[in-house]
């Protein structure tokens, strides 16, 4: 770190993502500004408004709560431990090398492992940006960690951004962890240092560790349960079900029959289930009794029930698990686990509508969060690939160096959507006339 006296006044400073992305949030307060009555970004102004009523001093500093053995303890039995050894691998040069910390706190912003440049620890411990601390914002002022857990999304803060004084010769990037599988936050990932880190790139580098962190935690997540069914039906035509130790390749007739009541647990009348699996009105009921009776003889009569028709326990559905990543916030988590398209060449109206609805929500919610990551991953799929919203928001999120070929790749969609519009207005012309 250049710099990390502690300033005993606001610094006049140049706004340090002058000519930055609009959209990513690192803007600085300009000379001598003040969020309470001058310009600020109103992320910050709000922050510290929530500050002043909590009455945090401006001249105070962190108050340690957990001493070292209430702290050992405390983190070991942490959920946050579990992704540590990935954090620190993707941090922990790079704190280092940049005479930078690396930070995690839990959900109520008590700090659990402040690492990094010892010289940076040193100056740091000044304002007690220690392990045991608790720097949420209401008790310690608008920072990144803090403020970060107060609006669930990640935030940058810059120098004179900070509510305390002996903060604001610091500049820091924060992201919340969610819990992958409930959507509950377990903490925030922070990286804190001098100006250097008052670019862009900080605030997409600890977007990225935050998403690492998830991934890391999905993967040694709770299992199902035993004996409990499991269908995946994301990115595949024809299903598979795992279900009583069989793992079953369902049709795609059946495949369609699981997805309807997997999301209706309530159970589904014939006449009903009849207009959500077949376009053709002209099906009959004798027609879907016939495919029931095959996909009961393969599962088994413990499996499926009739009057109305419903599976007898719960189901562990790959595309409700999304869904309820996406309705608790964790987006990360819901990218991580959509694998595709609810099954893709499916034409039963009750999944097209489920996977109309599905995508368009979590495509609507990568949009909004503008993680260049989490949009280069959606973009670059087979499903993503033209889809031009996407592109659009990853050409305005990516950083600079990054965007040539994004930009590219824009181009060509707009130019082919441009000759197709043209196309339809000549056919047009030409049928009228």
């Amino acid at each position: 770190m250049s710099d990390a006296r502690v300033a005993a006044e606001p610094r006049a400073e140049r706004d340090p993502a002058a000519g930055a992305d609009p959209h990513v949030e690192t803007t600085g307060l300009g000379a001598g500004g003040d969020p309470r009555t001058g310009p600020a970004r109103p992320l910050v102004a709000a922050s510290w408004r929530r500050s002043v009523r909590a009455r945090v001093s401006p001249d105070g500093t962190a108050r340690v709560e957990l001493d070292e053995d209430e702290l050992a303890a405390y983190r070991e039995a942490h959920p946050l431990a579990a992704a540590m050894p990935v954090i620190r691998e993707l941090m922990g040069a790079y704190a280092t090398d940049g005479e930078h910390l690396l930070a995690v706190c839990d959900a109520a912003g008590r700090m659990l492992w402040v690492e990094g440049h010892p010289g940076t620890l040193r100056k740091a411990r000044a304002m007690n940006f220690v392990a045991g601390a608790r720097w949420s914002e209401a008790a310690a002022g608008t920072n990144a960690p803090g403020t970060a857990l107060a609006v669930d999304r990640p935030v940058q803060v810059v120098s004179a951004e900070h509510f305390r004084r002996p903060v604001r010769a610091w500049t820091c990037a924060a992201a919340p962890v969610h819990d992958p599988h409930s959507g509950r936050v377990l903490g925030a990932v922070d990286v804190t240092g001098g100006e250097r880190l008052a670019h862009p790139h900080s605030l997409g580098f600890v977007q990225a560790v935050a998403r690492a962190a998830e991934s890391q935690l999905a993967l040694l997540g709770p299992a199902p349960e035993p004996g409990r069914p499991r269908l995946s039906a994301l990115g595949r035509d024809e299903a598979l079900l795992s279900v009583g130790g069989r793992r079953l390749r369902l049709s795609r007739r059946h495949s369609e029959i699981l997805v309807i009541l997997a999301h209706r647990p309530e159970g589904v009348g014939g006449d009903e289930l009849l207009t959500l699996l077949y376009e053709d009105e002209s099906v009959t009921p004798v027609t879907l009794r016939a495919e029931l009776s095959r996909l009961r003889a393969l599962l088994g009569p413990d499996v499926l029930r009739s009057r109305p028709y419903r599976l007898a326990g719960v189901v562990d559905a790959d595309f409700a698990t999304v869904d309820r990543r996406l309705a608790s916030g964790a987006v990360a988590a819901a990218a991580g686990e959509y694998a595709g398209p609810l099954l893709p060449a499916s034409t039963a109206p009750g999944v097209v509508r489920l996977r109309e609805r599905l995508a368009g929500r979590l495509r609507a919610a990568l949009v909004d969060r503008r993680d260049p990551g989490l949009l280069a991953d959606w973009a670059y799929s087979a499903w993503g690939e033209d889809d031009v919203v996407v592109w659009r928001a990853l050409c305005a999120a990516v950083p600079a160096p990054q965007l040539p070929p994004v930009r590219a790749r824009l181009d060509s969609l707009e130019a082919e959507l441009s000759a197709g519009a043209t196309d339809l207005q000549r056919t047009g012309h030409h049928t009228r006339a």
